[in-house]
């Protein structure tokens, strides 16, 4: 059933050359069980593979599940009856501008209960400060779907709950119950029943309260007994100084992160079911990656001399213009030790999960056997940035090769991220970020600078700027709405007035790498900052799908135009873009290539498949147009900008992705691959 309607769907879209209508894309997404980061959320409990445990009820509402368990849940509900939370949880799948509320309730045991109350002193729940029951009611709910651990892997929710803060999730073997999985929330609860669905959502009972930090970052890593070592150089180096920012005060929102009813530009088809919702808060967060001191130990680093001395040797190499000049002042942002420190950190959240393409999105849409899951960001030492990949066997930085395998004939291991059930138990996320184990150093050495990074380097859009991660837009799925962003308020970018900026959610029928895209409409004027990349030539490239409803673009490299506007409403078949349909014969498919690229185009790429199907994105109407071909140099900062040509608000341009594209690669007499 579902894989004739995605085969009929496929078809369709082929007739029509843009996305699937929204009227089809609700329906669809209602027959589907979906994941998100491993977590999968469902309009309906279809699932075969529920928990033993599994309770599914269309009458009782989570608060009245609860109500009928008194022996389970009369103390949490003590607790939630003393906020405005309870009569939420009362409401039967109440329908707003956001559509159909569900929630995600993490309800406390009565034992749960009595330990909060043992660590905090009290005698009942009684005596727990107002303040303090809406603190509790809040991070124990996600207000903006029901979210079930089906199939469940490592870390986040794709939602905050309604503390704006992560629930992460991890598991463990029962050695006493034949190696049966146990989850926690965030470390510290364990989930003694899970995915008890109710008609407003989903309730999963924990043996515990769920805790948030009030810590920032800095200050969490040096409450980590194992991290002695990089929290003294995060100290010495004044980066911590750099980690303490976590609320924009200046940055005002009518209601917490409000819908704003159905949005009739960034979609195709039936528009008026595409819902966006302004960002109600805006966060500034980081990530640290962080080496353990027996990671340190194991290279002969045990104090701060010995690290100074460590990272004296890489960056001398990396930067031998700065060799010896900056070795006594490490708060100099080119001296050895800061770049050491500052290349672990980022300035944006990123939870396990967050960082290349995942769950179900990446089981259907990616195919693996010809790269790995990949993204790129931008570090906190000037001029960087970091290749992360996700094989089967974890999360790395800086790896070359896919599935182990040697790429162009170089494997390069990377540094693995440690996931949360191998992190031990400590909750590491903070007021303004988490930080991240790792199992070996993590260095910009000239092996990075020069293998690992002298690739195509594919930047999708949702990564070009931090307020797309802190604020929750990029990594949402399955549900067709835009997160949207005051023109303002985006790190990295400058907005005409008339410009409307989306982040639009990861939904796997999207012609669109990642399944996903920035949308901007009206008539816009934007300019973004290009992420650093290692010097010499490249071909600066946009990823982008043509449409009846797009626009027509001038894009400016440095204010200077890169050729002639962009007709986004012209498709490959056009003879002045030439795309032809790949056929068996090799050669004439790279001669097709070539004559294409000569007209400044190129076809998207083979390893992406929206909706699972068995067209690529380069088989279907996806392209790249290259901009320019340019001498980059990491010291430099450059912006792309995109100006609308026609005087029409209803246009609009989804951006897919950029492509920095070294002339080693795209130069190549071995020729660039289609991936």
């Amino acid at each position: 059933m579902i894989n004739k309607n995605m085969k009929t769907r496929r078809q369709e879209v082929k007739k029509t050359r843009h996305y699937w209508s929204a009227r089809a894309i609700v329906l669809y997404s209602c027959i589907l069980v979906f994941s998100s980061s491993f977590i999968f959320t469902s309009c309906v409990d279809n699932d075969e593979n529920v928990p033993e445990n599994y309770y599914a009820s269309t009458k009782l509402t989570a608060a009245e599940f609860m109500e009928e368990r008194p022996e389970q849940f009369s103390e949490f509900l003590n607790i939630l009856k003393r906020t405005p939370y309870y009569s939420m949880l009362s409401t039967y799948g109440t329908y707003s501008s956001a559509g159909l509320l569900k929630y995600t309730v993490f309800a406390p045991t009565n034992e749960g209960i009595a330990r909060y109350l043992k660590r905090m002193g009290y005698s009942s729940t009684d005596q727990i400060p107002g303040e303090s029951c809406d603190t509790i009611a809040r991070t124990h709910i996600i207000k903006k779907g029901a979210f079930f651990t089906t199939d469940i892997s490592e870390g986040a929710l794709p939602e905050l709950n309604m503390d704006d803060a992560y629930i992460v999730l991890s598991s463990d073997s029962d050695v006493t119950n034949n190696n049966k999985l146990i989850y926690y929330i965030n470390k510290n609860a364990r989930v003694v029943e899970r995915d008890d669905s109710v008609t407003n959502g989903v309730v999963h009972v924990i043996d515990n309260t769920i805790t948030s930090s009030s810590m920032l970052i800095a200050d969490k890593i040096s409450e980590d007994s194992i991290l002695t070592i990089f929290s003294e150089a995060l100290q010495l180096t004044g980066l911590a100084d750099s980690l303490t920012k976590y609320i924009d005060e200046t940055y005002q929102c009518g209601d917490d992160s409000v819908y704003t009813g159905t949005m009739e530009r960034c979609t195709s088809g039936g528009a008026a079911y595409t819902r966006t919702f302004w960002v109600g808060k805006r966060f500034f967060k980081y990530t640290a990656f962080v080496e353990p001191d027996s990671v340190y130990h194991k290279n002969g680093i045990y104090n701060m001399d010995d690290l100074k001395a460590y990272a004296k040797r890489i960056y001398d190499q990396t930067y031998p213009e700065d060799a010896g000049l900056y070795d006594d002042n490490p708060k100099d942002r080119r001296n050895p030790l800061n770049r050491f420190v500052s290349y672990h950190l980022l300035n944006r959240i990123g939870q396990y999960n967050s960082w290349v393409p995942s769950g179900r999105i990446r089981e259907l849409c990616l195919d693996t056997k010809l790269i790995d899951p990949e993204e790129y960001y931008e570090t906190m030492c000037p001029g960087t940035i970091m290749r992360f990949a996700g094989p089967p066997d974890g999360l790395f930085i800086n790896r070359r090769g896919v599935q182990s395998r040697p790429e162009r004939g170089v494997f390069i291991r990377g540094v693995k991220v440690l996931s949360p059930s191998e992190s031990g138990s400590t909750d590491q996320n903070a007021l303004n970020g988490v930080y991240h184990y790792l199992d070996d150093i993590l260095a910009y050495t000239p092996e990075v600078r020069d293998v690992v990074l002298n690739r195509r380097i594919r930047i999708d859009a949702t990564v070009l700027s931090p307020d797309f991660m802190n604020c929750n837009g990029r990594g949402r799925y399955g549900e067709d709405i835009l997160t949207g962003f005051k023109n303002d308020y985006i790190t990295d970018w400058k907005c005409s007035k008339e410009t409307f900026v989306g982040v639009h959610s990861d939904v796997e029928y999207w012609w669109s790498y990642q399944a996903n895209a920035v949308c901007i409409s009206g008539v816009f004027d934007v300019t973004f900052k290009l992420p650093p990349v290692p010097k010499g030539n490249y071909e600066i490239r946009l990823g982008y799908t043509p449409g009846d409803e797009r626009g027509v673009v001038q894009v400016y490299l440095e204010n200077e135009p890169c050729g002639i506007p962009i007709d986004l409403r012209v498709y490959g078949q056009d003879p002045n873009i030439g795309w032809v349909a790949d056929t068996e014969d090799e050669e004439e498919n790279i001669a097709n290539d070539k004559a294409m690229h000569n007209r400044g185009y190129m076809k998207s790429t083979d390893v992406w498949h929206p909706g699972g199907g068995d067209d690529s994105m380069r088989a279907l109407s996806p392209l790249r147009r290259i901009l320019a071909t340019e001498y980059l140099d990491p010291a430099k900062t450059y912006h792309l900008r995109f100006r609308q040509v026609l005087d029409d608000p209803d246009r609009y341009w989804s951006f897919d992705y950029i492509e920095l594209c070294p002339k080693s690669v795209y130069g190549s007499p071995e020729g660039e691959d289609t991936h």
